[in-house]
């Protein structure tokens, strides 16, 4: 059975959750609170659970900034994004400024490809890394114009949380 993390997002707060399970069975985990749910959808946008022996109907429709799930006379707005992604989007991944910028690694994973050399010169938005994490494949990206003056990985090799991957100067907003 597998186990894979998730951040979701409910009105704005956000918890890290685990699911263990398939086929409409699972153990969900949420903070210290463990649940056994039954999930099964009868029709589009609409959900039987069974959570811990209570019988609940989630209706669930598209939403501003996530899906609009009204269980039990309440709604929530609801997001869910995969941990990895959830921890690069909001730990950022770079550092720098008008001088230059450093891009670190917010989580462990093995880098697959390194797409600039030493002098490149690259654009906002593009590709400088590519790290293999929680079997997901992350593109760590310059957030700013600049020049590559220091290359800390090669593809193949593991990295912590924290490792600086790329460094680049002349960064322009």
């Amino acid at each position: 059975m597998t186990t894979r993390t998730f951040v979701a997002t409910v009105n704005g707060r956000s918890e890290k959750v685990q699911v263990t399970g398939s086929d409409g069975r699972y153990r969900v985990t949420v903070g210290e609170r463990t649940l056994e749910v039954d999930a099964r959808q009868p029709m589009r946008g609409l959900w039987s659970l069974l959570v811990d022996g209570a019988s609940h109907v989630a209706d669930v429709a598209p939403g501003e900034g996530g899906r609009r799930v009204d269980v039990d006379g309440g709604t929530s707005l609801v997001d869910v994004e995969e941990y990895a992604r959830h921890v690069i989007r909001t730990q950022g991944g770079t550092g720098g400024g008008a001088a230059g910028q450093i891009i670190k690694t917010p989580l462990p994973g093995k880098v697959t490809h390194v797409a600039v050399t030493v002098g490149d010169h690259v654009a906002r938005g593009d590709t400088v890394v590519v790290i293999e994490a929680m079997k997901m494949e992350n593109e760590f990206k310059s957030s700013a114009a600049g020049t590559v003056t220091e290359i800390r990985v090669h593809p193949g090799q593991a990295v912590n949380a924290g490792d600086v991957l790329v460094v680049l100067k002349g960064v322009e907003p």
